[in-house]
């Protein structure tokens, strides 16, 4: 173990290791029963069915990031891309889940393939070192602002207006939402806020596994309190799991992936499926590589020279950016959405985790949910929630960097960190970075300033931004 995962060279042990891996696992859990929850609004996925495949491809995914890449990413099928499955592809654009689920199979190949022939590779390297920097720091905000939400520490006011219910019971309405701060009058916030003092009062105590064991602490008082019902815990539930026949590769059905070139019209609405699938997917990615790989140092100026100038796999950086692109197939393939790297491994990252061991810690926990489920159900959100607001914390330090004196620094970086934040979307905080550096730069007359990949990438996210707008015109 020492050996195949480096833990002296990474200065680790095995003990941060696992509560690493313990810390990322708890964080990230709720994936396994909010999935199923989204894509089982499609007829014909069963929610037992899609269960089972979000654990498996989580586990296989995460495996993949361990052994090829070891680092300290968790994978899983991503928030986000799972209600673009569900409700843009399927509901918006009528794809049947068998044509999706071929979908997300295609661009995970086609992810692949710009990570072998290095096109993700020369994408890192054009990004500039400030909009690194704001993509971290926003990360940092898109995260406290997951867990200021789970931890029930927000409430939002809606003035009158007219409401559309989904499927899902969720609203889109055209009235004004606005955030505002809880009374913390209710058990859910309170054991949110406990769970918060008693993280931030570990840490500068410098206890080591201080995230993890506020997360313990929390669980527990969260039983007086009535929102952990040890009650409900049932041992070796195998019920479910032989489910997941009825929805593994089916992708590669008769109505999956030989549906999706059956016409022109077909061929042009898959590209344009495609298209956006695979910009949100690759820029999550390398959103969460750079924001959590800069600032704990996984990814150092080290691994960067090795990403530029060397050939092949030599850093860990192009291995977990290959492992990613790998692990996005199997979702697809076990028959769930687009599984990608976890922001929420960092989490586990600042709990000391450096090597891919804390992966394998999370793999084997993804897996003992099969027969274990309702173990780990009982596990309320507000218990994992204030680790997310201490990530966000550690995160934003890298906006320190930024130059906010020099407008052509400020705007884009700014618009990075804020556009993540508020949109609530990674990939559209990069695109926000990637689109107005290039205006600037236009408007200033220093076009050659603009690196060729950089300027692409910002007009593919354009052109996709058009194509959403269209298709909601029409």
């Amino acid at each position: 173990m020492e050996k195949f995962f480096k833990l002296k060279e990474n200065k680790t042990t095995v003990s941060t290791e696992i509560l690493a891996g313990l810390t990322t696992f708890f964080t990230m859990a709720y994936i396994i029963f909010v999935n199923p929850a989204i894509l089982s609004l499609n007829q014909g996925m069963s929610w037992n069915s899609v269960f089972v495949s979000t654990i498996l491809a989580s586990a296989v995914g995460t495996m993949i990031m361990a052994f090829f890449a070891n680092v300290p990413f968790a994978l899983a099928p991503g928030m986000g891309a799972n209600a673009f499955f569900t409700f843009v592809l399927c509901k918006q654009m009528g794809f049947v889940w068998q044509e999706a689920l071929a979908i997300v199979v295609l661009c995970g190949l086609l992810i692949v393939l710009i990570t072998v022939t290095k096109v993700r590779k020369v994408i890192v390297e054009a990004i500039p070192d400030f909009l690194k920097d704001a993509i971290s720091g926003g990360i940092g905000l898109f995260i406290a602002y997951i867990g200021f939400k789970n931890a029930s520490f927000l409430k939002f006011l809606s003035d009158a207006g007219n409401y559309i219910i989904l499927d899902n019971g969720s609203a889109i309405s055209n009235s004004q939402i606005v955030p505002t701060l809880t009374l913390f009058n209710n058990p859910h916030a309170l054991l949110g806020l406990i769970g918060l003092v008693v993280m931030i009062i570990l840490i500068v105590k410098k206890v080591k596994g201080a995230i993890f064991i506020g997360i313990v602490i929390s669980i527990v008082v969260g039983i007086p309190l009535g929102l952990v019902d040890i009650s409900k815990v049932k041992v070796f539930d195998f019920h479910s799991i032989m489910s997941i026949k009825d929805v593994a590769f089916c992708a590669f059905s008769s109505n999956g992936m030989g549906m999706l070139f059956s016409d022109i019209n077909k061929m042009i609405l898959t590209s344009t499926a495609l298209l956006a699938l695979l910009l949100s997917v690759t820029f999550d990615a390398i959103g969460t590589f750079i924001g959590a790989g800069r600032v704990s140092g996984i990814f150092n100026t080290k691994e960067e020279n090795k990403l530029t100038h060397q050939k092949g796999f030599s850093s860990e950086f192009e291995r977990a950016l290959f492992a990613d692109g790998v692990a996005s197939c199997v979702g697809g393939v076990f028959g769930t959405s687009s599984v990608t790297t976890y922001v929420e491994s960092a989490a586990g990252i600042s709990a000391g985790g450096r090597t891919g061991l804390t992966s394998f810690v999370v793999a084997i926990m993804f897996l003992l949910c099969l027969p274990f489920a309702s173990l780990f159900n009982v596990v309320p959100p507000e218990a994992t929630a204030p680790a997310l607001i201490i990530v966000g914390v550690l995160m934003i330090s890298s906006v320190m960097r930024i130059k906010w004196t020099d407008y052509q620094e400020a705007i884009p970086a700014f618009l990075t960190l804020s556009v993540m934040a508020f949109a609530f979307n990674i990939s559209y905080g990069i695109a926000a970075g990637f689109i107005f550096h290039c205006v600037l730069k236009l408007i200033d007359g220093k076009v050659k300033q603009i690196h060729p990949i950089l300027a692409g990438t910002a007009l593919l996210f354009l052109i996709n931004f058009i194509i959403m707008a269209l298709k909601r015109i029409n």
